[in-house]
């Protein structure tokens, strides 16, 4: 059983790119998956037979998920999963809404027409992804989608700060794409939205935009909070024992 798990593992490819970044989004793809769950204990021996790295690598990647708010480096304990309340969940959605309101506003008053095409064909990817892949690569195609809007806006700073907040809702991301009809309606928000870039349409843009971001954070809170209200009934039943 262990040697079959081992066989699904993604590892480190040496000639694709440095490793340290490599790692990082490896183990971004990790935590974004829930495969570490929030508070799960981050085993540098293990990190390090798993993407077959060395130890200063997985130290470096782990200082960089810190900055980013996926982990935690805990005195006397070692590395962890982030925990994310359903308050920090909150605050998270509403610094989103705002930035891709703005960013889908501007792509949509600059993004070039060989741009646009590339917004149809990164969402082409995402209908073939929700149909045949698992969340990690789903989460990537939209990734693409939100880059591509992202560069469309021509502001580096705000795109900086909207891959920022991104990182921080990967995890709730993957909460509201598991949800039944989710991922159609996701789709037809972001069918939506893109059209609104390709005609111009800054005002239905950045609406569109909130909207999306507004629709998927309702979901995924409700996703969140039920899986935080899940130990205390727990509790309560045995207690009722």
């Amino acid at each position: 059983m262990a040697s079959a798990n081992r066989t699904r593992v993604r590892r480190a490819e040496p000639v694709a790119a440095p490793l340290r970044k490599q790692v990082i989004e490896l183990l971004r793809d990790a935590i974004a998956s829930m495969e570490f769950e929030p508070g799960q204990r981050l085993v540098e021996r293990d990190l390090c037979e798993r993407f077959d790295v060395s130890r200063t690598v997985i130290r470096e990647a782990l200082r960089h998920l810190e900055a980013e708010g996926l982990v935690d480096l805990v005195p006397n304990h070692g590395p962890v999963v982030s925990l994310i309340t359903a308050e920090d969940a909150r605050y998270i959605y509403e610094a989103r809404e705002t930035l891709e309101g703005v960013i889908a506003r501007l792509c949509a008053e600059r993004a070039t027409a060989p741009l646009k095409k590339r917004m149809w064909n990164a969402l082409n990817r995402l209908e073939v992804a929700y149909g045949r892949t698992g969340l990690t690569e789903q989460l990537r195609a939209k990734d693409e989608i939100y880059r591509l809007i992202s560069l469309g806006a021509g502001n580096p700073v705000l795109a900086s700060m909207l891959r920022i907040i991104h990182v921080r809702v990967q995890v709730l991301r993957g909460l509201s794409l598991a949800a039944p009809g989710r991922q159609a309606k996701s789709l037809a928000e972001l069918t939506a939205l893109v059209q609104a870039i390709d005609d111009g349409d800054a005002d239905a843009a950045q609406k569109l935009a909130v909207e999306h971001v507004r629709s998927a954070g309702a979901v995924a809170l409700a996703s969140f909070e039920e899986r935080e209200a899940e130990p205390a009934a727990e509790a309560a039943a045995g207690n009722g024992h």
